[in-house]
């Protein structure tokens, strides 16, 4: 989803609050759980970009889905942006919020993706590596491609490495029609 410059600048105003109040974490697992709530509720994202439902409508849905289970500055800021009707924005909010969040707390997140899942002892060893090389705290988050047959693509910020065997294929079979004394027999 491409997050708006609108929802960028509500994150940040969000963010500054929260750092004022002393409730940043709070309010980022907030966030959290809003976009793991629109992420598997199809219906709830759907519903907050919805022009033809009435703000008010949404502020009370919002309200009796999280009102218990989030910190009243989430709520009361959501109020804020309904208010403004900008509650299509609001996942949007949330996703920038936690980017700005790993930003504060000197999180980087690094994408690993292989073909098969990683056991709970390579991931450990991956999370490891990474820490040391990048000296800060590390978020992993892991993606399965059967595509690559083997082996791992990592990317970490605008860096990436691919160590998977349909690249070193890939290579092979290139080097096959570049090189002529692969044409000879």
């Amino acid at each position: 989803m491409a997050e708006t410059k609108v929802a960028g600048r509500y994150a940040k105003a969000l963010i500054e609050l929260a750092l004022e109040r002393g409730v940043v974490e709070e309010v980022s697992n907030d966030m959290e759980l809003l976009v793991k709530t629109c992420d598997t509720n199809r219906e709830l994202s759907a519903m907050l970009k919805n022009p033809v439902i009435h703000g008010y409508k949404k502020l009370a849905i919002i309200k009796q889905l999280f009102g218990n289970k989030m910190n009243k500055l989430s709520i009361a800021y959501m109020e804020i942006i309904t208010k403004k009707s900008r509650e299509p924005e609001m996942e949007g909010i949330a996703r920038q919020y936690l980017n700005l969040f790993k930003i504060h707390k000197g999180i980087q997140t690094a994408v690993i993706t292989s073909a098969i899942g990683l056991d709970a002892k390579l991931r450990a060893d991956v999370l490891a590596i990474l820490k040391n090389e990048t000296k800060s705290e590390v978020e992993l988050v892991e993606k399965v491609n059967k595509n690559l047959i083997g082996g791992f693509i990592l990317r970490v910020g605008d860096k990436q490495y691919d160590a998977s065997i349909a690249k070193s294929l890939r290579a092979i079979a290139k080097e096959f029609k570049t090189s002529p004394a692969a044409i000879k027999n």
